[in-house]
């Protein structure tokens, strides 16, 4: 039998330990030896299989480092470095300093290796039993139970922590990857498509201002509070119907963005509305800042219009459906909303049921029979004559060269032409 290398390294027990231990060698040659920090022994050979890819992968270093690195450090090292701007909205921040003040009671001094998806499922079923509380001046008042969208919100921000410690090497895997959500959350990742009709309805009931938002969103797929909002007036070229976007919440967000006739209408009575500042949508409070939130305006406008609530951020997703419906392709479809992942392109766009049963009518059931390319056909052009089936190979399932047909189009062949799957013609 062969000796094994001493470079796969293997795994031991030490006398009055229960947990097994590994040793290997690392990139100059030195054994090292550490504990699996578990009695299962294929989980053990799983971490030593980690080291030994993370050794050949020259990120041996940067993995020991995380598992030193405790959870409440590197939760300030991504606070600090990269959930501000320009990295992130300030928004997006806020959301994360709130999530990360509960998930610091649960794994402040964890180390990053030893938070494992267990870990964080019972997490997530202790604060969907929790109660909101809020401050007041005389003290806490406790009210009803979590949402399950604000919990689930923490594990988002706690998987994307993790996403970045897995791209610096200090992790092998994101334990957040094999965590089920323990209740079901309604309403997430599901954008609305708004219809033609309710755009109409929404415009009626809207102010002047909203619905230039309304007909440039769904025309562009502008962003509404990173790129339309805080827009100024020099980043429009009405002449050559384009607008400049300078920043972007992605670096393939800045761009020239094309704009159809109704947008450029759209941003056209938008600067006769917007005064003499240097803002598109000035504050009503100072022409030298632009507005912060659309959200009191937008709901209030949803009611007046009878429509039932859906963010505004959807009418991005409505730019993208309706590009999907008319024929475009997905790649383009990625490129005029400026992402850089086409899996970001499917939470945009939907396909309702309208567009389903238009596709469907292009069913081509005859494809490949016969080696013809089949399209659909007009049962009209059918000859009244008896049908004849033609030669064929008999149970070898292949067809002999066809005969020339006596009649015109052999493409105007449709089931009426067949016969138990032969092809066959109108005799005479």
């Amino acid at each position: 039998m062969a000796r094994p290398r001493k470079d796969d390294g293997g795994l031991y027990k030490r006398e009055g330990s229960q947990c097994w231990w590994m040793r290997y060698h690392d990139e100059d040659g030195l054994r090292r030896r550490e504990s699996t920090l578990t009695a299962d022994r294929d989980e053990a050979h799983q971490r030593l299989r980690e080291r030994l890819r993370a050794r050949d992968d020259h990120a041996l270093p940067a993995l020991r480092r995380g598992q030193c690195l405790p959870f409440g450090q590197w939760a300030d090292f991504y606070l600090e470095n990269l959930s501000q701007p320009p990295f992130r909205a300030p928004k997006t921040h806020a959301v994360n300093q709130c999530a990360l003040k509960q998930l610091r009671t649960a794994f402040e001094n964890a180390k990053l290796t030893q938070i494992t998806a267990d870990e964080i499922e019972m997490y997530l079923r202790r604060r969907l039993k929790q109660r909101v509380r809020r401050r007041t001046k005389s003290g806490f008042v406790v009210k009803g139970v979590l949402k399950a969208t604000t919990v689930h919100q923490e594990l988002r921000v706690l998987r994307r922590i993790f996403n970045v410690a897995v791209r610096k090497k200090l992790l092998v895997a994101n334990p957040c990857a094999g965590v089920e959500f323990p209740a079901r959350v309604d309403g997430l990742f599901r954008p609305h498509y708004m219809t033609w009709s309710e755009q109409n309805k929404l415009e009626f009931s809207a102010p002047e201002y909203l619905r230039n938002v309304i007909r440039i969103i769904t025309e562009t797929g502008l962003r509404i509070y990173k790129e339309l909002i805080p827009m100024k007036k020099d980043q429009l070229d009405l002449d050559n119907r384009m607008v400049w976007i300078p920043d972007s919440k992605t670096p393939n967000g800045v761009a020239e963005v094309p704009l159809t006739e109704i947008a450029a209408d759209a941003f056209r009575c938008q600067l006769a509305l917007s005064g003499p500042g240097s803002y598109l949508f000035p504050s009503n409070k100072s022409a030298d800042a632009h507005q912060k939130s659309l959200m009191t305006v937008w709901s209030w406008t949803l009611r007046r219009a009878g429509v039932p609530y859906f963010r505004i951020y959807d009418l991005r997703s409505t730019y993208a459906t309706r590009l999907s419906a008319g024929g475009v392709a997905d790649e383009w479809v990625t490129q005029l909303l400026r992402q850089s992942d086409a899996k970001v392109f499917k939470r945009y766009s939907q396909m309702k049921l309208q567009m389903k049963r238009e596709a469907l009518a292009k069913l081509n059931r005859l494809t490949n029979e016969s080696g013809l390319g089949f399209g659909p056909s007009d049962p009209s052009t059918l000859s009244g004559k008896p049908l004849r089936v033609t030669a064929t190979e008999q149970g070898t399932g292949t067809h002999r060269s066809l005969p020339q047909l006596d009649y015109p189009d052999v493409t105007n062949i449709s089931y009426a032409n067949t016969y138990r799957g032969r092809l066959v013609r109108p005799m005479g």
